[in-house]
């Protein structure tokens, strides 16, 4: 049963924006900069800075009063934005991390698409790939939102969504074991209790460089993927497997050095596959021979 949101009667909520950051100085003054210049009035931005000694806290401390920021030990990014949350007022929440970007007009029109499904309990927009100069590398594979589609990936692009309040909070924020699916986390647990709503146009960009978790730590964004998928539904896609498999045998990070289908790798994603989804045999074979009928398994 999904929730009823309490809205308050405010013409223009507080947005609270939570950047976690580690020795980000590459890029932190540019999402800093894309948040502070954003054109929404009440915005409340908070850095969470994990102890850098990159220069980072020079480039905060040039902010003054127009962000608030802390610096010292965490145990990770779930951590520190679950932190800032909980040290912030925005009836809307979001959090940005140190590379990504939002677009001019990300923040108003997001407001603007919650007060227009006042059902939901988050809203995302489309999103851009760019690299680490800032050039756009192509589109973010966004999807209108369905429960069903969420079961077998993750279509909506973190830096392009903002949340209720209360939607975060009664999703149990970020769980803080989780290092690289913890926002595919969240959507699973948040879209148990409220719709979510995409809204038309692009909000964000989210960079992709080798330094980035997701492509320099591939093997463990599987894995990891993997278990949240079984904790949640118990059944892992054939696309997650093939994924993996192929990771395995030539160890691409897969955005910038594509995977290559071939006989192999199908091969050892049904045996894999057949393993990890034991209990459901039938099934997983139904999911790959779906998979596989266009000629090539659609990457997750």
């Amino acid at each position: 049963m999904f929730y009823t949101v309490r809205r308050k009667t405010m013409a223009l909520p507080r947005v609270s924006v939570v950047t976690p950051s580690y020795n980000s100085v590459r890029f932190l003054e540019e999402t800093i900069r894309s948040v502070l210049e954003q054109d929404y009035p009440d915005i409340e931005y908070l850095v969470m800075d994990g102890g850098s000694r990159d220069g980072s806290l020079e480039v905060l401390k040039k902010y003054g009063d127009r962000l608030r920021y802390e610096s010292g030990p965490d145990e990770g990014q779930p951590d520190a934005v679950n932190r800032g949350f909980r040290k912030s007022s925005g009836e809307i929440f979001a959090f940005l991390n140190a590379d990504d970007l939002y677009l001019p007009g990300a923040v108003a029109a997001a407001v603007q698409a919650l007060k227009e499904h006042p059902e939901a309990g988050a809203v995302y927009g489309d999103a851009y790939h760019i690299d680490e100069r800032g050039e756009i590398l192509g589109p973010y594979p966004t999807e209108d939102f369905s429960p069903e589609t969420l079961r077998r990936r993750c279509f909506i692009c973190q830096p392009a969504a903002f949340m209720r309040r209360e939607a975060f909070e009664r999703a149990g924020l970020l769980n803080p074991r989780l290092q690289f699916s913890l926002d595919y986390d969240l959507w699973i647990r948040m879209a148990r209790l409220y719709p979510l709503a995409r809204v038309s146009g692009f909000l964000a960009k989210s960079r992709m460089h080798p330094e980035n978790k997701t492509l320099g730590s591939r093997g463990e964004v599987y894995r990891e993927v993997m278990a949240v998928l079984m904790t949640h539904y118990g059944f892992v896609p054939y696309e997650w497997v093939y994924g993996y498999v192929s990771w395995l045998l030539d160890r691409r990070d897969q955005f910038f050095d594509p995977m290559r289908p071939s006989k192999l790798r199908g091969g050892l994603a049904l045996l894999l596959g057949a393993w990890r989804n034991r209990r459901h045999p039938l099934r997983y074979g139904s999911d790959a021979v779906r998979a596989l009928r266009p000629g090539r398994p659609p990457e997750p």
